[in-house]
């Protein structure tokens, strides 16, 4: 077995940790401001080109396109809410409940495609109510089937959000 060794601190000078940097000549810092210079001018001048030659339609995108109004807004609402009052208060045993239900989710599905990317319409009461209530109503025929009634406590529930729904559609809300 070998003997472990003593490592001890030589009395050689040591090299510094930091080494001096040579200061640059005056050539060759003029040389880079230059060249820096005519890389920003030469920037500027193609930017410059480039807005001059392109098409108004790439320097102005035009606007994107509201999907409706608010008169339409109003419109569609009030028809979802009637489809959802006449639909959820059907009789299950009514052989047009399954029929009915498949047009109310299809209607339903339309409105919060066409209204969920408004950003005008996601602070509105209205919208918030109504959404609600239609994701309940289509969460309900999803999980249980287009037959099953809906819950007492569900239903009034969803009729509620509906009638505030309307009461802030009529406020412009």
């Amino acid at each position: 077995m070998a003997s472990p060794t003593l490592i001890t601190p030589s009395t050689s000078k040591s090299q510094p940790l930091i080494i001096p940097l040579k200061p640059k000549s005056s050539i060759t810092a003029a040389a880079t401001t230059t060249t820096t210079h005519h890389y920003s001018r030469r920037r500027e001048f193609l930017s410059l080109t480039a807005s001059v030659l392109a098409p108004s339609w790439v320097l102005f995108p035009p606007a994107p396109a509201l999907a409706s109004s608010d008169e339409e807004y109003v419109k569609d609402t009030t028809e979802v809410i009637g489809k959802v009052r006449t639909t959820i208060t059907m009789d299950k045993n009514d052989p047009n409940v399954a029929a009915a239900v498949a047009e109310l989710r299809e209607s339903s599905n339309s409105w919060v495609a066409k209204y969920r990317k408004e950003k005008s319409l996601l602070g509105r009461a209205s919208f918030r109510d109504m959404y609600s209530a239609l994701n309940a109503v289509s969460g309900h025929y999803i999980s249980f089937g287009p037959t099953a009634p809906i819950p007492a406590k569900r239903k009034a529930r969803i009729l509620e959000e509906m009638a505030t729904a309307e009461k802030a559609l009529l406020r412009g809300r």
